[in-house]
């Protein structure tokens, strides 16, 4: 399976979604201007890793801001991932905020509420 890999802008975040490296990370701010244009193709890379995981998968969320279109594709890469607990593999989710930034951990908390993930929230 292919890597996906998107460099940051002034509007989307970083991402990487490597299965042979075993990294899964996204960060930075996530303001896009076509939400599912630039969420779609994440969805569908996730899909396809669903069927055939690593044993344990762990994805960083280091996001500084994001707006309510972003909020809802998270969440939905969330969902995806959230098929994976249906095996006999691990799955993860590790929420970083600034120790400083109360909203950042908040919305964490928030979509901690609503996934049925494994959810840590830790300040850096």
């Amino acid at each position: 399976m292919e890597k996906l890999e998107l460099a940051n802008t002034d509007d989307t975040p970083y991402l990487i979604l490597d299965k042979m490296g075993n990294r899964f990370e996204i960060s930075g701010r996530s303001l896009p201007e076509d939400a599912i244009g630039f969420y779609g193709p994440i969805h569908d890379w996730l899909e396809a890793y669903v069927e055939d995981p690593n044993p344990s998968t762990e994805l960083l969320m280091n996001l500084d801001y994001f707006n309510s279109s972003s909020a809802r594709n998270i969440v939905e890469m969330l969902f995806i991932l959230e098929k994976i607990t249906e095996t006999d593999k691990e799955v993860k989710v590790t929420w970083l905020y600034k120790e400083e930034d109360d909203v950042m951990k908040g919305r964490g908390e928030e979509i901690e509420s609503v996934v049925e993930l494994p959810f840590e929230i830790k300040a850096i």
